[in-house]
């Protein structure tokens, strides 16, 4: 399974990129507010900071503006991966992009006919919101579950993009179905590596060393 971060804040991914724990960004119109920086310019510095694919998203909604904004966020560097809304004209630009050669992320998926079209559409990645459906008493891993079986069914090769990731469940849970990504905060990611008998093993592991009076350096 691979990695992506979902922000926009250059130190917060160095620190993953350093371990090895970054295949690629996320970002949004969101998470760019968040950071306080120009969107070209934030985006320019992560794609020089990874190798993997950089997703940045289009704000228009009208497809021949979205064709035009996606064509300029491409030039950034070679690893972006224009983000699209799952929408009529959203699929229009992921076909006209990906027909370009061009990675397309689309996003904001809520069902498996949207997967379906997204892939038919060329599609690089498709990206259901795991969480948002959760807020709406909805499982969001059946979803994945769904897009997994259709997309094993035809041999689609889009690859799943687990998005709105916001606990170490979904992660477990999304690795197990099958997604072929997640995205997730930083702070979900680095409490993947968290387990309380851990911190109680390493805690009687010190307080025995201490016992010894011994030192290693």
């Amino acid at each position: 399974m691979k990695f992506f971060v979902d922000t926009a804040e250059i130190d917060a991914i160095a620190e993953l990129n350093d371990l090895g724990m970054v295949d690629g960004v996320t970002t949004n119109p969101s998470l760019i507010l968040k950071s306080g920086r120009d969107i070209l310019e934030v985006t320019k510095e992560i794609c020089d900071l990874v190798d993997g694919p950089v997703s940045a998203e289009v704000v228009a909604t009208e497809a021949d503006d979205m064709i035009a904004e996606g064509r300029k966020l491409a030039k950034i560097a070679s690893n972006i991966a224009v983000k699209v809304p799952l929408t009529w004209a959203g699929l229009k630009t992921c076909k006209t992009l990906t027909d370009e050669g061009q990675m397309v992320n689309v996003t904001l998926c809520f069902s498996t006919n949207q997967a379906i079209l997204a892939a038919k559409a060329g599609a690089t990645f498709i990206s259901p919101f795991i969480g948002r459906l959760d807020d709406i008493n909805l499982d969001g891993m059946d979803l994945i579950a769904d897009i997994r079986q259709v997309y094993d069914n035809y041999g689609f090769e889009t690859e799943i993009l687990a998005a709105s990731i916001r606990t170490v469940n979904h992660v477990t849970d999304s690795a197990r179905i099958g997604a072929d990504v997640i995205t997730a905060p930083p702070g979900v990611i680095k409490k993947l590596a968290d387990h309380p008998l851990t911190d109680k093993g390493l805690e009687t592991f010190l307080a025995d060393w201490a016992k010894t009076g011994q030192k290693i350096l």
